[in-house]
């Protein structure tokens, strides 16, 4: 075994009986390339990543390719999901040399850390258009030993357009407003993909953010198209739920099959959003089973969830979730048809389960029956690798989703799930100084947490108060927002360092601003820092949220879908927030504000807390309130149900 098996990371472990020289990130590392005059070869990946695990194969398993590395270079493995920080720095790196990025990810550092060279996968012997790996090696250790010179100031010239690309201009002008959210959804909308749904054409991903903005804008045709034919194509797991990362084609039919927990936890919000919206049982089953998916095969035993599951099954990838017709026809016909199965198949000769796009997709009980009976069957295979660390960050938005989830559908199983997950991360990953840790697998946790875990706590937290109405929620929601300022705020210009001022210092310190699939730090942190401003009155955590779209107003103005989640945070701070408290014990108001779709609202109810939302309230009534302005008292549900349309 090398160094990698004392780490708590599974895709580190992966590697731990590779004879390559593996050490984890760290200043054992640099030392020793320094003190050997070596370049750093640094492998970025993450454990459900299908091409990681063929790179490794092909090369890091390989004794040829491992006695190579060793002799030519220190070696560094990360695992991307516990280092987001350092996966940041070099992907921008490999984008900035060649344009693309990806995973796995190859980079050759300079001995104090400077990137000089960098691609994504390489296979051991060339292919046209692509150097092998050894050849590659070789190439790299000959001008480190040869033009040594060239390839220091290649080091010093990406360095510094790193360093360049984190600076902003900072408008003292008015915030972007309300028109900015309705034109960046109404861009959007155009951008739709007519046929299929989605964006773009293949491969596909899902992409929650955005299809929150077109919900918030109300742009139904376009959001339905999308919700159904995911929910109806192969990217669904149509007998386990949950899905999986992405589609290969535009259809959604052929997916990369590992699942993601942060998937689940954005996709679920954004289906449940559309069932609160429309009404749609059929996105209620969407987001009903995504979430039980996690419940029943994400779940540790202390109440945590685990980052993902593998495409991979015995080698295979896809084995686990594909059929043959014969064998669905022997546990059911009907949901043999319900689900278009062949005996051609539509997937290498076998069936990927599918919808036709427009067809029912709320099952009759006939083809449930069956769908239970394939996944009993299903079960007694073997199953995808598992993840099993727990990410502060993910499981922030997945308790969130939880918590949102519970209160809406009044679920008190996945209340209590919600309830278990918090106490875990609070005893698990917070440490008795107070500071939050990244990453926790088998009873250790390790890693400084970033900004985006402290953004996804307090949002979390917040949405847990919410669903609960238990005090202590909003208190820890302040206690990591005010940390969160504390570690991570830039008082310069504004806005969120990736990592803390306590942390390593990497080449140099990046920002998280754009929203991708995962929401960026600074976009998590700014709507979750208006939200728990307007159910505190503490005006900081809103002028602080003001401050980061302040930063980001310039390029939000020329792109504005890559801030789709920064920009429910314009419309917060621009709407206003929605205000409304239930004071006593009046579980019927409750719930009529929890079953609405109310993007901008705010509820305060349950165990009071020091807010201007509890403040002279009579006990038994629902309080509407916008900007400093109440509407009538009330304690008769319909009446609430009208102020709040």
């Amino acid at each position: 075994m090398n160094r990698l098996a004392q780490e708590t990371s599974p895709y580190l472990q992966q590697h731990k009986d590779n004879p390559v020289d593996w050490y984890p990130w760290g200043e054992e590392a640099f030392a020793r390339a320094k003190a050997e005059d070596k370049p750093i070869l640094l492998s970025i990946g993450y454990a459900a990543c299908h091409w990681c695990h063929v790179m490794a194969h092909e090369s890091f398993e390989d004794q040829e390719v491992a006695t190579l590395m060793n002799r030519l270079f220190v070696n560094v493995k990360v695992d991307r999901e516990e280092r987001p920080d350092v996966d940041a720095v070099y992907m921008e790196a490999v984008q900035a040399m060649s344009g693309h990025g990806g995973w796995p990810m190859t980079v050759f550092l300079t001995p104090d850390g400077r990137p000089f060279y960098g691609g994504t996968y390489y296979p051991k012997q060339p292919r046209p258009g692509m150097p092998g790996f050894m050849q590659l090696c070789a190439g790299i250790a000959e001008a480190w030993g040869e033009r040594r010179d060239d390839v220091l100031a290649q080091a010093g010239r990406l360095t510094g357009s790193l360093q360049g690309s984190l600076e902003f201009t900072v408008t003292d002008g008015d915030l972007p407003g309300r028109d900015s959210v309705t034109a960046a959804a109404a861009l959007l909308a155009e951008r739709v993909d007519p046929v299929w749904g989605g964006f773009g054409q293949a491969p596909k991903f899902p992409q929650p953010d955005l299809l929150e903005l077109l919900l918030r804008r109300d742009y139904g045709p376009a959001l339905k198209l999308t919700l159904d034919a995911m929910a109806a194509g192969g990217i669904y797991d149509h007998l386990g739920g949950g899905f999986h990362r992405y589609s290969v084609d535009r259809e959604w039919l052929v997916p990369h099959f590992e699942k993601m927990l942060y998937d689940q936890a954005l996709l679920a919000r954004a289906y449940l959003h559309a069932w609160q919206a429309t009404g749609s049982e059929a996105y209620l089953q969407v987001a009903s089973e995504t979430i039980d998916y996690v419940r029943r095969d994400l779940r540790d035993a202390g109440g945590g969830f685990y980052s993902s599951e593998d495409a991979d099954s015995e080698g295979v990838e896809g084995k686990f979730y594909v059929w043959s017709k014969a064998e669905v026809d022997a546990v059911s016909p009907a949901a043999a048809q319900w689900w278009g199965v062949t005996a051609g198949g539509n997937f290498e000769g076998a069936n990927i389960l599918r919808r036709p796009l427009g067809l029912e997709l709320v099952r009759p009980a006939e083809v449930e029956e069956g769908r239970q009976a394939l996944f009993a069957l299903r079960e007694k295979r073997v199953r995808p690798g598992l993840d099993d660390k727990v990410l502060t960050e993910w499981n922030g938005l997945f308790l969130a989703t939880l918590a949102e989830a519970a209160a809406a559908t009044g679920r008190a199983d996945w209340r209590a799930d919600a309830i278990a997950n918090a106490q875990f991360l609070l005893s698990s990953l917070r440490r008795e100084d107070g500071r939050w840790l990244r990453s926790w697998q088998g009873g250790r946790a390790q890693h400084l947490a970033y900004a985006a875990d402290y953004a996804a706590l307090v949002g979390a937290f917040t949405r847990l108060a919410e669903a609960t109405g238990q005090a202590r929620w909003i208190s820890e929601a302040r206690r990591a927002a005010d940390a969160l300022l504390e570690l991570f705020w830039d008082e310069n210009d504004g806005g969120l360092f990736t990592g803390g001022s306590d942390g390593e210092r990497l080449i140099t310190r990046a920002k998280d601003v754009l929203d991708n699939v995962i929401p960026s730090a600074n976009g998590a942190a700014a709507v979750a820092l208006v939200r728990l401003s307007a159910l505190t009155g503490e005006d900081t955590y809103r002028e602080r949220a003001a401050a980061i779209v302040r930063l980001v107003a310039d390029p939000l103005s020329r792109h504005p879908t890559a801030f789709a989640h920064l920009l429910a945070a314009v419309d917060l701070l621009d709407a206003p927030v929605t205000e409304i408290a239930v004071v006593g014990d009046r579980p019927d108001l409750v719930h009529a504000v929890q079953r609405r779709y109310l993007p901008n609202a705010v509820l305060a109810w349950g165990e009071p807390y020091p807010s201007p939302l509890f403040e002279g309230r009579e006990p038994g009534f629902a309080y509407v309130c916008q900007h400093y302005t109440c509407k009538l008292p009330t304690d008769d549900v319909d009446e609430l149900v009208t102020q709040l349309t």
